[in-house]
C-alpha cells in the first residue's frame, strides 16, 4: 500500500525537525527510498528524520535518517512520540519500543517531556568499534599531522547509535562541516558514527555541536546530548548532571546512579499535512 495521501505531523525538539507518521493502522509500511523523498529539502516535505509510530505488539518508534537509513534511537524524536502517545493515553507518562530497546517518557510541564534514555554502553564490541579497546574514553583517532593532530582521543558512547565526542577549548571554532563526515565514515565504526564538539564550561555545562551521521550537521541531537554528559563524567571533566547547549537549545542530562539517562526538553507541533503523491 502507498504512503501517499496519509496524514503526518512536522514536529521538533530544539529545532531537530521530524515527519512523524503514524502507521498503526495503515497498511504501508516505511521504505529507505520513501523515507530519503520526505526527508528531502528541495523535492520533499523537509526534516531531518522521518519518524514512525507503529505497532509491533505495542507501541514502536521508527527512526529513518535523512539518507533513507533506519537507525536505533533519536532522543528529541521520542520526546515528541512521547507526547503523541501521552496525550492519546491521557496518562502521564508511557513507554514504547524502539530498534535499541524501551523508552519511557513522561510529561514535565507543558511542552516538555522527560525520557529515560536506557543504559549507556561502553565496551568497544557493544559501540561497535572494529578494533579492541579497552578504554573507550579515549579512542586512537586523531585529525590532522600526525606529529601536530588538531583533533584527537575522543571518547565512545552507544546511546542507542555510536556516538564519538571529541573534546575541545572552543566548539564554535571547530569546522565540524569538513571533519564530520571523515570521522562518521573512519574505518573504526563500522556501523559510522555520529560525530560532535564538546566544550566544557563548567561542571555542570557542555556547549555542544553535532554531525549526525546520515543527516549532517543538526540543531540538536538528544543521543548525542546523552552520550556527551557520560563520556564528559567517565573523564572528570562534569558531574553526572548536567545543562547541554546545541544551536537550537539545552537539554537537561542526568546519568543516575541506576545508570541510566534522562533527558528532558522542549518539543513543537509546526503543523499537520498529508504525504503527497508518489511515495
Amino acid at each position: 500500500m502507498s504512503l501517499s495521501g496519509l496524514p503526518f505531523r512536522k514536529m521538533n525538539g530544539l529545532g531537530n525537525d521530524f515527519i512523524v507518521i503514524d502507521l498503526r493502522d495503515a497498511k504501508a509500511r516505511m521504505t529507505e527510498d520513501a523515507a530519503r523523498a520526505i526527508a528531502d529539502r528541495k523535492t520533499g516535505i523537509g526534516c531531518d528524520q522521518v519518524i514512525t509510530i507503529e505497532d509491533r505488539g505495542g507501541s514502536f518508534m521508527g527512526v529513518w535518517n535523512a539518507d533513507g537509513a533506519e537507525v536505533g534511537a533519536c532522543g528529541n524524536a521520542a520526546r515528541c512520540v512521547g507526547a503523541i502517545l501521552m496525550e492519546e493515553s491521557g496518562e502521564p507518562g508511557v513507554a514504547f519500543e524502539t530498534l535499541s530497546g524501551e523508552i519511557s517518557a513522561e510529561r514535565i510541564g507543558a511542552n516538555r517531556v522527560a525520557v529515560d534514555m536506557g543504559k549507556p554502553k561502553l565496551n568497544w564490541k557493544q559501540i561497535p568499534l572494529a578494533e579492541e579497546t579497552q578504554d573507550t574514553r579515549f579512542v586512537d583517532i586523531k585529525l590532522g599531522p600526525i606529529d601536530k593532530p588538531v583533533l584527537w582521543g575522543p571518547s565512545a558512547v552507544n546511546m542507542g547509535n555510536p556516538h564519538c565526542i571529541f573534546f575541545v577549548e572552543d566548539a564554535e571554532r571547530q569546522a565540524l562541516d569538513r571533519f564530520g563526515p571523515m570521522i562518521e565514515n573512519h574505518p573504526m565504526f563500522p556501523e559510522r558514527a555520529n560525530v560532535s564538539v564538546a566544550e566544557v564550561r563548567g561542571r555542570h555545562l557542555i556547549r555542544l555541536r553535532v554531525w549526525e551521521r546520515g543527516v549532517g550537521i543538526t540543531k540538536a541531537c538528544g543521543t548525542a546530548a546523552c552520550a556527551a554528559v557520560v563520556a564528559a563524567s567517565r573523564r572528570r571533566l562534569t558531574d553526572r548532571k548536567a545543562t547541554v547547549e546545541l544551536d537550537g537549545g539545552t537539554l537537561a542530562i542526568e546519568w543516575r546512579d541506576d545508570d541510566h539517562v534522562i533527558m528532558t526538553g522542549p518539543y513543537e507541533l509546526e503543523y499537520d499535512g498529508l504525504l503527497p503523491a508518489g511515495l
